[in-house]
């Protein structure tokens, strides 16, 4: 009986490493697609602060003076 117990406790225990691997795997790979989204919402940002701060200048250059 001790032996069968032994058995059953090896068993779970190596499903329980296989889980834990498979689980570590899913981390790291959400991980590196949210490094990938960060990177690209910053790249994203600085596109957009750079056609806001274009467009201004554009606009700036285009307006009239205060005198007429």
């Amino acid at each position: 009986m001790n032996e069968d117990r032994l058995v059953d406790i090896e068993i779970k225990i190596a499903h329980q490493e296989d889980l834990l691997d498979s689980l570590n795997q899913l981390v790291y790979q959400q991980q590196k697609k949210i490094d990938e989204l960060e990177a690209l919402c910053a790249a994203l940002a600085r596109r957009l602060k750079d056609v806001v701060i274009a467009d201004n200048e554009r606009n700036a250059a285009n307006e009239r003076p205060p005198h007429y």
